[in-house]
């Protein structure tokens, strides 16, 4: 047995829960939140850091949880696209999502909802290029992009989108 299949206890802090798990310490973090915790809004795309399918945030930053080991996010505030919708409905993101039209098979929604809301919480006033640069890390092959630049814009811009001034 290598060091790398040895199991161990982490705590994983996920969308505010914390989940004790006990996982082989090379085990990527996407596997961990959907096998072990459950949440299957994170999806396990090209497992090599391409298709940002996985993307999760951690501490408030965006990372490809296929290439990431569970064992390195102990104690770190882990958000899955799961964690955008409260109790009360939909995030803003995803409503603006649904109406624009920004999702088809919905492979890479997940992940898009989870970069475009870092990129507003960093820059809440992007123009629709770096919009385009902050969902870069994700590949979409179904809407052609610009459905999705809408929805971002509509969240940032909600007066605008909505014909307020």
């Amino acid at each position: 047995m290598s060091d790398h299949d040895e199991p161990t206890t982490v705590e994983l802090k996920v969308n505010g829960v914390a989940y004790p798990v006990r996982v082989a310490t090379g085990r990527n973090l996407s596997g961990v939140i959907r096998d072990e915790i459950g949440l299957t809004g994170t999806k396990e795309g090209c497992d090599d850091c391409e298709c940002g399918a996985c993307m999760v945030l951690l501490d408030g930053q965006p990372v490809n949880s296929c290439s990431y080991l569970a064992v390195q996010a102990e104690g770190r505030d882990i958000t899955t696209v799961e964690g955008l919708a409260d109790p009360s409905g939909l995030h803003a993101l995803q409503e603006n999502l649904l109406a624009t039209g920004g999702v088809q098979c919905g492979f890479c929604t997940p992940g898009m909802l989870l970069s475009a809301h870092a990129l507003l919480d960093r820059n809440p006033d992007p123009t629709p290029e770096e919009i385009r640069i902050g969902l870069s890390g994700n590949l979409c092959r179904c809407t052609g992009y610009a459905r999705i630049v809408d929805a971002v814009t509509a969240t940032a811009f909600p007066r605008a989108a909505s014909g307020g001034d």
